[in-house]
């Protein structure tokens, strides 16, 4: 099976638009203070979201004139006032939102569309096992729910929700909804048609059980053949006695297999 991720987008750097770092500014705090009912200078003061991001323009600003140390230093300021490490490479679009932020890492090479929501300790990371471009590319209006983990040179769609703890590590497409461990589509207004995103949408571990479950109950039948062709009489009472239980046990197995206990 080939894990290697999808190609990205060619067109994946569009996802942040090229704007002057007081608009980027001005569309920091006029989205904060949108979903707050705070004045700008409690905005200011005690939201640690709009304060990484306001250190953040500067940083990544002086990172683009390649002038040293103070970006990385601007950066260590900010993880200590706020809890929320962002490396001065990263590209973070207009609108973004850090709401509470605590344990949030964002990589060097990540890029962020604009509009997204960032919810406390998400991690857009990379696996250790790529050079360059080794963190995640999210496009527009992507939110990345708490715990979750985007890792590797990936491209996360547009409008594509990521759920709480989930882990993902291939390419999403628009317009869908992510979660589990392994990250696996859960909905989705595109057809999937791709071997990479098919194996996206698959839960592993539910087709391992289904297998598993495939087996078994092709053993009971060759049991079952096997006590009717030699008419074991003494077995009957024991079999009527589990009969309950397995039918019992099927349904808890079935259902996690439907999704219920996923």
């Amino acid at each position: 099976m080939n894990l290697s991720p999808l190609p990205t987008n060619p067109q994946e750097d569009n996802v942040v638009q090229t704007t002057s770092i007081f608009q980027l500014l001005k569309s920091d705090l006029l989205t904060t203070k949108k979903l707050s009912n705070q004045n700008l200078l409690e905005l200011l003061f005690c939201s640690p979201g709009l304060q990484a991001l306001f250190l953040h323009r500067g940083a990544n600003w002086l990172e683009g004139l390649k002038i040293p140390l103070l970006p990385r230093f601007i950066s260590a300021l900010k993880r200590f006032m706020t809890g929320i490490e962002i490396h001065p490479g990263a590209k973070i679009g207009k609108g973004v939102l850090i709401c509470h932020g605590s344990g949030v890492v964002i990589g060097e090479t990540a890029i962020i569309g604009d509009g997204s929501l960032i919810y406390q300790d998400v991690t857009l990371g990379g696996t250790g096992k790529e050079a360059g471009k080794r963190h995640p590319t999210l496009g527009k209006n992507v939110i990345v729910e708490p715990g979750a983990k985007v890792l590797g040179n990936i491209k996360i769609g547009d409008n594509v929700r990521i759920c709480a703890g989930a882990v993902v590590l291939r390419n999403v497409p628009d317009n869908s909804v992510v979660a589990g461990v392994p990250g696996r589509i859960i909905y989705s207004d595109w057809n999937l048609n791709s071997q990479s995103e098919q194996e996206l949408k698959i839960d592993r571990q539910a087709q391992i059980i289904q297998n598993l479950f495939k087996r078994i109950k092709l053993l009971e039948n060759q049991v079952e053949n096997w006590k009717s062709k030699s008419n074991c009489l003494s077995d009957a009472c024991i079999v009527d006695v589990q009969a309950n239980l397995h039918s019992e046990s099927d349904d808890l197995i079935e259902e996690f297999l439907e999704g219920a206990g996923i």
